[in-house]
């Protein structure tokens, strides 16, 4: 079973937060499905770093209000 990837990310809440976005208008709004939102939701895909400037963007805010890392999560260690 593959590990999430160690990026965390607070879409779902600020989608909410800002008139219960759905997820099709944030998809349309950055330019990609909105299964590709789904997985980034869910942490199961991180977002290209364009995408991830642009849902920043959506939400008026900087990408580490958005986005998070988890220190020895998978794939955060050298190598």
């Amino acid at each position: 079973m593959a590990k999430a990837p160690p990026i965390t990310n607070r879409i779902r809440e600020l989608r909410e937060s800002h008139g219960n976005m759905s997820q099709a208008a944030l998809a349309s709004a950055i330019g990609v499905t909105r299964q590709t939102v789904i997985a980034i939701e869910l942490g199961k895909y991180s977002p290209s770093l364009e995408s991830a400037f642009r849902i920043a963007r959506v939400f008026n805010l900087g990408i580490e209000d958005v986005f998070g890392w988890e220190p020895g999560a998978a794939g955060s260690g050298p190598g």
